[in-house]
């Protein structure tokens, strides 16, 4: 016993931190084997936007001038919709869910009875949110390569980028989710999410909006997700897409911290 309790005492925190929160993904991904269904009809929603907008509409408004280069239209749309997919299945899993386990199945009080912390439980939901937005984003990176819409071989980056864009939108959806009162609340979720999903230089360049709208766009953080994959998937660099990360990291840094001290008031107090 001795040994065990000296083993646990020269294991670094962060280690220690960083296993608590793996056995919340894992739990989570116990509960998806049987209820794996929702899981995967998240992932079509952005596949037929992409058919229906990027290839059907897109045979009307024919190929777009970017970086000084014609492209076809569904090239343009898809990194779009390859992040907007990213944000939708780290929001989902980080608003609804979370709050139907913290205010009515109390499994976060069952987990607090065992050496696991707020802090942990906000980490390990945040990961897996992350799970669940990479998983929708490599099945459609898959379909962006089976249709030809990469021409860049750094379109492989898409993938991590789109894993900062989960980290982002699901450490703000489970600090937000925090704030909820009743499942009314979550109008809220949409009323934010879809004109993200829609206003973020998704369908059209952003030297098409109005000056204004132009500058109230570069607000948005779903906009430089779609801008830092955008970039990797056409093989178009610039410093801007330093920014556009940067701006992902601090938004994931804030939304973490402020969950874990939302979730520690409420459970704890």
């Amino acid at each position: 016993m001795t040994s065990v309790r000296l083993g646990l005492r020269a294991t670094p925190p962060a280690l220690i931190h960083g296993l608590r929160a793996q056995r919340i993904i894992e739990r989570n991904v116990m509960v998806a084997r049987r209820a794996w269904l929702p899981m995967v009809s998240g992932f079509f929603e952005p596949v037929f936007y992409l058919f229906s907008i990027g290839v059907g509409v897109g045979g009307l408004v024919g190929d777009l001038q970017v970086d000084g280069r014609s492209i076809p239209y569904a090239t343009f749309v898809a990194p779009a919709l390859l992040a907007s997919s990213a944000m939708n299945g780290a929001v989902f899993e980080s608003t609804f869910n979370i709050f139907f386990k913290l205010k009515f199945g109390k499994v976060y009080d069952a987990m607090l009875t065992t050496p696991l912390r707020p802090i942990d439980i906000a980490t390990g939901e945040v990961g897996y949110s992350l799970l669940r937005g990479g998983l929708y984003s490599m099945g459609f990176m898959v379909v962006m390569a089976l249709y030809g819409l990469t021409t860049s071989w750094w379109a492989v980056m898409a993938v991590p980028a789109s894993l900062l864009i989960a980290l982002a939108f699901a450490s703000v959806g489970l600090a937000a989710t925090t704030f909820m009162r009743s499942w009314q609340d979550f109008d809220l979720v949409n009323l934010v999410t879809l004109p993200l999903f829609l206003f973020s230089a998704t369908f059209y360049p952003l030297d098409v909006y109005p000056p204004f709208f132009q500058n109230f766009t570069r607000f948005s953080p779903l906009y430089h997700g779609v801008e830092l994959i955008r970039g990797f998937t056409l093989g178009v660099f610039d410093p801007s897409m330093i920014g556009h990360a940067a701006v992902l990291v601090a938004m994931s840094a804030a939304g973490i911290t402020v969950a874990g001290r939302r979730l520690e008031k409420l459970l704890l107090t």
